[in-house]
């Protein structure tokens, strides 16, 4: 482990501590013991990519090593962004501390919600939590007090900061779009009612710009310029690149989701039996012609393995595999010509590093 990402979990002991003893409430014996389990089971797994990222990218913004104590507070943003939710393996980003451990805590709540909604049985390698004994419903409400603990880290630790009334309306922002992008995902696909004439590239994007790339690329290095005192309406265009990135990165998702091998992605795709709006079968649709059509509209969305070969078999004949090719790279090279086009060499070296970590990636 490296010693950043060691230190990085230092800062989740200390902010876990504070809001088992948080004067807020009176905590019971029971009480305590059943929070700091539910925070030890959601909150700290997983790669930590999106909390680490924060401390990463103020590193980088100030050129220089952070003291304990900016490392510290960049951390703690880092895992309220944890906190509400790991639904995306993020590639491993540039940060600083407390501010990580608010995207943490975001990160987590996300997930213990989408779990349940999703009817999901495992993440990252163990039972979902509603699954666990004795749990069940219950999860809904533990999503409900992650929520609630993000706000009680930021008044804890950045109440005196001049930036703190605006990570509170960016954390506000990121979860409705977030949510909303989660929301347009759900009804696209509600039981009973799939209907592949939906799905179009600019459905996909919509869903992923809201439900991915504003929570997981741009909201890490927003904290990272709050705190280097920057003002986020100075940087509308860190923000549309950022989002393009997160563009870029689930549709390579939605390519390994069908083409990666499992044992080096860590799951079995199911986005086919799933009827998920993938980029590969909304440029199946694109491609298409009546005949092949009607091999997606009958075998799309079905569990048996005879339908999910039949589609893999025409995503083949329509060789999504090249189109996806020749996407990954004009998108490169468009996100580094907007990267190297921003003024500022800082940013610039934030930006690089995110992409570099995606590029071609395998997982």
């Amino acid at each position: 482990m490296s010693e950043t990402k060691s230190k990085f979990l230092e800062v989740y002991s200390v902010l876990k501590s504070e809001l088992l003893n948080d004067p807020a409430f009176e905590f019971t014996d029971e009480s305590r013991e059943w929070v700091e389990k539910m925070l030890d089971y959601n909150v700290p797994g997983g790669k930590l990519n999106r909390g680490l990222s924060v401390v990463d990218s103020y590193k980088l913004l100030q050129g220089r090593e952070l003291t304990d104590d900016e490392f510290f507070l960049a951390s703690a943003l880092g895992w309220c962004i944890e906190w509400v939710g790991n639904r995306v393996p993020l590639p491993y980003f540039v940060k600083a501390g407390a501010f990580s451990q608010a995207h943490n805590y975001l990160q987590a709540y996300f997930l213990v919600l989408d779990d349940i909604m999703d009817n999901s049985h495992t993440r990252r390698g163990q039972p979902c939590w509603f699954r666990v004994p004795k749990v069940g419903l219950i999860a809904a409400n533990d999503g409900i007090i992650l929520r609630n603990q993000i706000p009680r880290i930021l008044k804890n630790h950045f109440r005196g900061k001049p930036y703190y009334a605006d990570l509170l309306d960016l954390f506000n922002e990121v979860e409705f779009q977030t949510a909303s992008g989660q929301m347009i995902d759900l009804i696209t696909t509600l039981e009973g009612e799939k209907d592949l004439s939906k799905y179009s590239l600019p459905l996909h994007r919509r869903i992923v710009q809201y439900k991915t790339a504003y929570y997981s690329f741009y909201l890490p290095v927003a904290c990272a310029l709050l705190m280097a005192g920057e003002n986020l309406d100075d940087h509308t265009t860190v923000k549309d690149i950022l989002v393009q990135m997160g563009i870029y990165f689930q549709v390579q998702d939605d390519y390994l989701d069908c083409y990666g091998e499992p044992e080096v992605i860590g799951k079995i795709g199911t986005d086919i039996e799933d009827f998920k709006c993938s980029w590969l079968v909304v440029k199946a649709l694109e491609c298409c012609n009546e005949e092949q059509k009607k091999i997606l509209y009958e075998n799309y969305g079905k569990t048996d393995s005879a339908n999910v070969a039949k589609v893999k078999a025409l995503y083949n004949d329509l060789n999504l595999q090249g189109v996806f090719r020749k996407y990954e790279s004009k998108s490169y090279e468009q996100l580094v010509s907007s990267i190297e086009a921003h003024p500022s060499e800082a940013v610039q070296a934030v930006l690089k590093s995110f992409l570099e970590k995606i590029h071609k990636r395998q997982k």
